[in-house]
Parts: C-alpha cells; structure tokens; sequence
C-alpha cells in the first residue's frame, strides 16, 4: 500500500484473516494472519506459487467465502461476519470479479451478459442498464457485437465482455482471478490494459492474482505471498 495514502483511501481492508480447508488429518492452514488494504485507483498484483493462499484470500475479500479469524472492511464498513443474504447485497453493490474463464451465460447475448448485474442490483430502469451496458461494450470495444451471442465471440471478446460486466454496477474494487490465464499473449496484454485502464479512470481498486510477471510488473504494486503468509 502507499505510506502516503488517507485511511479512506482504502476501499478495502483486512486484518489477520485465517482460514483453514479441509477436515481431520486433511485439514490445511491455508491463511495464517494475512492483513491487506486496496487503495482506491491503484492496482495490486498477488503473486505467488500454487497453493499459497491466493485464490482463497481473494475469495474471502470477495464475500464468496468467510474467514476463521479476522475481520473484513469495504469503505469502513465490516464485512465479516455478516449472513449470506448482507454478503451478497455487498457484493452486489461493491465488487466487480473476473475470472480466469469468463463463465458468461452462453445463450444470452453479450449485452444481456453485462446487464445481468445491474439487473439484481436493480437501480436503474431498464433503459438506463441498456445504455449503460452498450456504452461498456464500446468501451472494451465490442460494440458493434452487442447482440451476439457469447458462444459467437472469441476467447479474447469473451473474456471482454467479463470485464465489462465486472463493472456495469461501478463497483469500488474490482477483484480479478487469473483474468488472462486462459488468453494468448495479445489478448492478455488487451484485457489487462482495459481492466486497468477502466479501473484508475473510475477510481476503482483493483486486486489481481496473476502468475505472470509481465503483467505483476505494471501493476502499482506487488504483494508476493508464499505459504498463507505475505512475505514482503
């Protein structure tokens, strides 16, 4: 994080998460004590081996799943905790998430893809979701594809449409796992440069696990985790 950063500069904040998988002998220490803050309109880059505790600690930031130990902020409010319907109201109205693979409904439309969370979000009238989605369409340049179905888009325009749907309700964080892990080189360096480049313009925070240092090293800032522990 920036020393010189305002407290409310951190959209999102953690404190001594713990979280263990598993059962009996199996049981597995996955995060020991991790403590981390996103900054509004910066990107952080967690980086790390298989099986040290990213994904999870991603999923927990995300509300997706509850910690053992510790506690959870979005713009100082406490998220841990909560039940599931408090968890998914948050998530609906904070979180921005894209994936690996872009688990985009494939017998809708990419506009109606990107409609779908301002759907349940339910703020805006259908024509304002319409002329939203269509204006993030054109903006991860896809607008002339609108109505196409996401089984006629490429890997890379799906992938696309996953970061446009990411941000359809102006979430404060954007949370990314292995976004261009399943892209070939140009299309991971185009949707990186989008998701970053939507997300400063926005003033959103971004956390992004990735196991590509091209892409860790134009990020704001690296965090390496190793074990279930920051090691920075």
């Amino acid at each position: 994080m920036s020393p010189s950063a305002a407290a409310d500069d951190f959209v999102l904040r953690c404190e001594n998460l713990h979280r263990h998988l598993g059962r009996a002998e199996g049981r597995v220490h996955v995060l020991r004590g991790v403590s981390f803050a996103a900054q509004a309109g910066r990107v952080t880059a967690i980086v790390g081996p298989s099986g040290c505790g990213k994904s999870t600690l991603l999923y927990l930031l995300g509300l997706l799943d509850q910690p053992d130990d510790g506690a959870i902020w979005i713009r100082g409010e406490r998220m841990s905790g909560g039940d599931d319907a408090a968890r998914t109201a948050a998530r609906a109205a904070h979180i921005g998430f894209v994936f690996q693979f872009h688990f985009l409904m494939p017998e809708f439309t990419a506009l109606e893809n990107v409609m779908m969370p301002m759907r349940k979000l339910a703020r805006l009238s259908e024509a304002q979701m319409e002329v939203r989605a269509r204006g993030l369409l054109a903006d991860v340049g896809l607008g002339e594809k609108a109505h196409r179905l996401a089984t006629q888009l490429s890997g890379g325009e799906q992938q696309r449409v996953a970061v446009a749907r990411a941000l359809a309700n102006q979430p404060a964080i954007l949370l990314a796992d292995e976004p261009t892990g399943n892209l070939d080189q140009h299309n991971s360096a185009l949707v990186f440069d989008l998701l970053t480049r939507l997300a400063r313009e926005n003033g959103q925070a971004v956390v992004l696990v990735t196991h590509n240092p091209d892409l860790a090293a134009r990020c704001d800032e690296i965090r390496h985790m190793c074990d279930g522990v920051f090691v920075d």
